[in-house]
């Protein structure tokens, strides 16, 4: 079911699917909540599924010129005040997962489990910074051509060139992806702050998911984080990039399914 709250006056588009308890899943850049469309069916046969566009993103509306990790947690939190949430289980993919970090360090009593998908907790250094800059610049030139070329880089070469349709699929929608908003998600990303003490402290598990071919960010890189929570479990996938929902969506759906169902 397609539904709409409301923040600052502006649009936020959701979905709901199923029933029991709750699981909401966040994106990540330059996405929307259509990456899910394919995870939803078995999710919902045991949990209520809420898929979010975030701010800019999909039918959510912008809501300014930069949207910080804050805001959109912010924005997250209007769903689950509309929804009624009190527990739920929150899945981030990527930026989703900045998103989810940020949103654990506002509202840390509301989350029975948190999934970091290819994500991790650490601020952008300066040449991260630098390279967001340059991004902006790029996007502000040719949009499409930008983030084509950067969802091509989330796949594996290897599986990119065996599965050009999946590729494709994932390009066009990033391809419909606004140039506001995507330039505002990556100002959001440049300037996001370090949830390293945040991964500490809180007393959800934390499951990490990420893959060895995952170029963008290398596991040995973020090994170090699975040790921080109180309750940390790690799926690493030995053949996934960035992308393991649509990688290896069978490898990882009943480890996720089993995770939720332990937290609840």
């Amino acid at each position: 079911m397609f539904k709409e709250a409301y923040f600052d006056g502006k649009k936020l588009a959701y979905t709901v699917s199923g029933e029991g308890e709750a699981l909401l899943l966040l994106h990540g850049f330059p996405m929307d909540r259509r990456v899910w469309d394919t995870w939803i069916p078995d999710l919902a046969r045991e949990f209520k599924v809420i898929a979010v566009d975030l701010p800019g993103f999909g039918d959510s509306e912008l809501i300014a010129q930069i949207h910080s990790m804050e805001l959109m947690a912010k924005a997250v939190q209007k769903i689950v005040e509309a929804e009624q949430l009190k527990r739920f289980v929150l899945v981030g993919h990527s930026m989703g997962g900045y998103v989810s970090l940020a949103y654990a360090s506002a509202y840390a009593e509301n989350l029975a489990g948190l999934v970091l998908f290819h994500s991790h907790a650490r601020a952008d250094d300066e040449t991260a910074k630098a390279n967001r800059e340059k991004a902006v610049m790029q996007v502000q030139a040719d949009n499409t051509a930008y983030v084509t070329n950067f969802v091509q880089s989330l796949f594996d070469e290897q599986f990119a060139a065996s599965n050009p349709e999946l590729v494709r699929i994932y390009s066009l929608i990033a391809a419909s992806q606004t140039q506001a908003a995507v330039i505002a998600a990556l100002k959001g990303m440049r300037d996001r702050v370090s949830h390293l003490e945040n991964l500490r402290s809180l007393e959800c598990p934390i499951l990490f998911v990420l893959g060895k071919k995952d170029s963008r960010m290398p596991y040995m890189n973020l090994l170090a984080q699975v040790a921080l929570p109180q309750h940390a479990e790690l799926l690493l996938l030995e053949e996934v990039a960035h992308m393991g929902f649509a990688e290896d969506p069978s490898a990882i759906k009943p480890i996720i399914l089993d995770f939720v169902a332990r937290c609840m």
